[in-house]
């Protein structure tokens, strides 16, 4: 008795494992995933290392103008969006770098210089000679990866305009003597 149950048990396996196959075999001759040459799949909202997109592109065109909405941000909302980027920064005068660097006093310093012992990425790094202005804050923080491509920064970025002028006034704030507001 116990060997008919276990042929049942045997049987019932065997034809799951057929129709699961069957199924699979079905689905790929039904739907044929197309292969694009050179098309890349971006995760988090990352651009490419080329940073070349249309996504990325549109973005930077549709960027509002960072000065006006600095004159009404708020440094206490930039201070709650912050705690997104304390992961990897400290914002400290002479804090230690993290991940990424420290960034006390970044406004108007120059971009990927090294200072503080920090290695940048060649994104960065080639840029050395422009320093980190309102306008290229606005942009480096709604999209890392298409404003430096090949950058480090893993993060997404922020989307909304209010959030970065927050999150800038708040950083602007970290220093001896701030930056004036464009």
């Amino acid at each position: 008795m116990a060997s008919l149950e276990m042929n049942k048990v045997a049987a019932a396996l065997l034809t799951a494992g057929v129709i699961a196959g069957t199924c699979g075999l079905a689905a790929q001759l039904i739907y044929r995933p197309a292969h694009h040459e050179g098309e890349n799949i971006y995760l988090f909202g990352s651009a490419s290392e080329s940073g070349e997109t249309a996504e990325a592109g549109a973005q930077e065109a549709s960027l509002q103008e960072i000065g006006p909405l600095l004159a009404s941000a708020d440094p206490a909302a930039g201070e709650k969006q912050f705690k997104k980027c304390a992961a990897c920064h400290t914002v400290d005068q002479g804090g230690a770098n993290k991940v990424g660097p420290n960034l006390w006093n970044i406004i108007d310093q120059p971009i990927g210089d090294g200072a503080g012992g920090y290695a940048f990425s060649d994104a960065l790094s080639s840029r050395s000679s422009e320093v980190w202005t309102y306008e290229n804050l606005n942009g480096f923080l709604a999209d890392p990866r298409g404003w430096a491509p090949g950058t480090k920064m893993g993060f997404a970025g922020l989307k909304k305009d209010q959030q970065r002028a927050d999150l800038i006034v708040y950083l602007r704030g970290m220093s001896d003597n701030p930056a004036p507001l464009p």
